[in-house]
């Protein structure tokens, strides 16, 4: 987990940020990064590739349009905090956050 100050691709102003590294694990080359935006109560969903350095942006997900999804990735990135990590647990609310994150995308895509 880091926690760090970077700049909003919108905005152009730096955020505070939590970020928690999330394989996606039907395209294995594909990093999922989850990031919480406390200002704007959103979660920014990134992507990377295992082969370089380079994030790109995927979408922001405001709070209001996804409690269980935002509160989940608090909940995960929290864990990243305790003096202890149990990874067993860790990686439970990983795959969590990830259905959350699919199921969501696949009810935006119905209904839209």
């Amino acid at each position: 987990m880091l926690l760090k100050k970077e700049l909003d691709v919108k905005t152009k102003q730096k955020i505070h940020q939590d970020v928690v590294i999330t394989t996606n694990i039907r395209a294995m080359n594909r990093v999922l990064l989850f990031a919480i935006d406390y200002k704007k109560n959103e979660v920014i969903v990134s992507e990377s590739s295992k082969e370089n350095n380079k994030i790109n942006l995927i979408e922001r997900i405001k709070k209001s349009d996804n409690d269980i999804f935002f509160s989940t990735v608090v909940k995960l990135t929290n864990m990243t905090k305790a003096p202890s990590l149990d990874i067993e647990i860790f990686k439970s609310i990983d795959k969590e956050c990830q259905m959350i994150y699919h199921k969501h995308k696949e009810y935006i895509k119905k209904n839209t």
